[in-house]
């Protein structure tokens, strides 16, 4: 079995960490380095990174693919699957409905992402379907995207960022803030930080990994129990820092990286 992850970068890393641990598979991890970061580009040529670089871990016969990027999913995710019919794709959105189910005190919910998603129709839909328009307010996060791609993940300047993006909140009135960038998990201990301890944080990788089993399971997809897993890493641009970065952050030394 053949897995296949695609983000702009790094942030991926926070569902492909916790996938790797759960399913035996070959994995191929493909980063846009090149292009990254998505979120501030426009719509349009998002949408065309995504649909080149999708079609790559379609020619190399991945059996699951995994969407590791908010905003990628936002801009394509239906799109493709309409295009690539005969291939499991799975994409990533934030858990609004986890914290809209646990706000029994009905306190106001804080989605955080990058520009594109929060203002895709497909996030806002989902805060309408749910009915949580009233409850729900926004927070974009783009130069954590920047941050994560350098390494810059723990310092005073990113504590001094997330303070002024929150500082316009009144925080003692949320109890939830939900993770709505694949990246924005490596900065769990600094937005912990900063933010009033009674706001709980909502990631939703965890759900992610969810249903790549359940994808596995529904299409009968055969595993060998004896199988080897490999890593091989997809970059579109030659960066030693970020394969460095790669190996720190997945605590995985032998991948086969290969530039596109």
């Amino acid at each position: 079995m053949k897995i296949g992850f695609f983000d702009s970068g790094l942030g991926g890393l926070t569902i492909f960490n916790k996938a790797i641990k759960n399913i035996q598979a070959e994995f191929v991890y493909f980063a846009d380095n090149k292009n990254n970061p998505y979120g501030i580009k426009a719509k349009e040529d998002v949408k065309k990174y995504v649909f080149d670089n999708i079609k790559t871990l379609v020619s190399l016969n991945c059996d699951i693919i995994v969407i590791a990027c908010n905003t990628a999913t936002s801009v394509a995710i239906n799109e493709l699957r309409e295009k690539y019919k005969n291939i499991c794709i799975i994409g990533t959105e934030p858990a609004v409905k986890v914290a809209v189910d646990g706000s029994k005190l009905k306190k106001n919910i804080l989605v955080s992402a990058t520009t594109m998603t929060l203002n895709e129709e497909k996030l806002n839909n989902l805060i309408k379907d749910l009915e949580a328009e009233g409850i729900v307010q926004k927070v974009a996060l783009d130069k954590l995207v920047e941050f994560a791609e350098s390494g810059n993940i723990s310092s005073e300047e990113v504590k001094v960022y997330l303070k002024s993006r929150f500082k316009g909140y009144d925080l003692e009135n949320f109890n939830y803030l939900v993770l709505g960038c694949t990246h924005f998990p490596l900065f769990i201990n600094e937005i912990k930080e900063v933010l009033p301890k009674h706001i709980q944080i909502v990631d939703g990788s965890d759900g992610v990994v969810k249903n790549i089993c359940k994808s596995i399971d529904k299409n009968k997809i055969k595993i060998q129990n004896d199988e080897e897993i490999k890593v091989k890493l997809l970059l579109t641009e030659e960066d030693d820092n970020f394969i460095e970065n790669f190996k720190r952050i997945s605590n995985i030394n032998d991948i086969e990286v290969e530039i596109i």
